[in-house]
């Protein structure tokens, strides 16, 4: 079927309503998305952008559209996330992802649940214990968002392999939980030219930097790696309760969403973000880049 042949289709199965505002608007129900997608052999994905290119929200996305506009939607549809790491942060960032309407997202992740993941991560249940966390994952975005084209990686996140997984994205959340991984991550951003999202939790604390490819940070949070025996970070002593990964997986997802939907109030390159639950505070930290 040609572009204008599904354009019309898209339209015609399009319905009227109000928004929560009392405006009238044009919507497409997840129901006549699935069906035209099937019907024209295309993914759930592919509908929408053309809902949307028509003026028409598809209606899972309604509540998204005041804050990011049909621009910015268009633009989350069309982008590739990478999320490394599915434990707690990120299975919390990339349910978000899902919700918000990223089109395509890699999961990385070579661990699998076990009994101490079950206080803080979103994916971790009594059911699925010691099954690998990546493969979980893209089973849980299939449920939250068809849409969502998923790629899920089951393999540690190293300098060898990170490449070429990572190569089509426009922006990576690290969700990681050891050092060497992050630094081999930032690595390969850099030589690829992608932003990174980092994020680490510890107790109550977590943090957040937007790492532009030719401004790495890493050695200025958390020193060099010298000979990189170093593998975690404080959250060794602290802990990781519920409610921390939670938050700032939020927070990682605000910046990335911001990014790539073209909005203002991005995190400055060269800022660190902490955010301190316990005190009920945040505050930001000059690095040297």
């Amino acid at each position: 079927m040609g572009n204008r042949a599904l354009q019309q289709a898209v339209v015609d199965a399009a319905a009227e309503g109000k928004n929560p505002a009392g405006e009238n608007y044009r919507f497409l129900s997840l129901g006549a998305t699935k069906k035209l997608a099937r019907d024209h052999h295309i993914s759930g994905r592919l509908i929408e952008l053309t809902a949307l290119e028509a003026d028409i929200i598809p209606e899972r996305y309604q509540r998204n559209i005041g804050t990011i506009g049909l621009k910015g939607q268009i633009r989350l549809l069309q982008a590739t996330v990478g999320v490394l790491g599915a434990g707690g942060l990120g299975g919390f960032a990339m349910e978000l992802l899902a919700r918000m309407g990223v089109g395509r997202l890699i999961i990385v992740d070579d661990d699998t649940f076990s009994d101490s993941n079950l206080n803080r991560q979103l994916l971790a249940t009594e059911k699925n214990l010691m099954e690998p966390k990546a493969e979980t994952a893209a089973k849980r975005i299939a449920d939250v968002n068809g849409s969502v084209e998923v790629k899920d990686f089951n393999c540690r996140a190293e300098i060898a392999t990170l490449a070429e997984i990572i190569a089509d994205c426009d922006l990576v959340l690290d969700c990681l939980d050891n050092l060497p991984s992050r630094f081999d991550l930032e690595k390969v951003c850099r030589k690829l030219g992608i932003i990174m999202v980092h994020g680490a939790i510890a107790g109550f604390l977590g943090q957040l930097a937007v790492i532009r490819p030719d401004r790495p940070l890493l050695s200025s949070i958390y020193g060099t790696t010298g000979d990189r025996c170093v593998e975690k970070g404080v959250e060794v002593q602290l802990g990781n309760p519920a409610t921390t990964p939670a938050m700032l997986a939020a927070w990682q997802v605000s910046e990335a969403v911001k990014i790539l939907a073209g909005l203002d109030g991005v995190l400055s390159p060269d800022r660190l973000l902490i955010i301190d639950m316990q005190a009920g505070e945040s505050y930001q930290v000059e690095l040297a880049g």
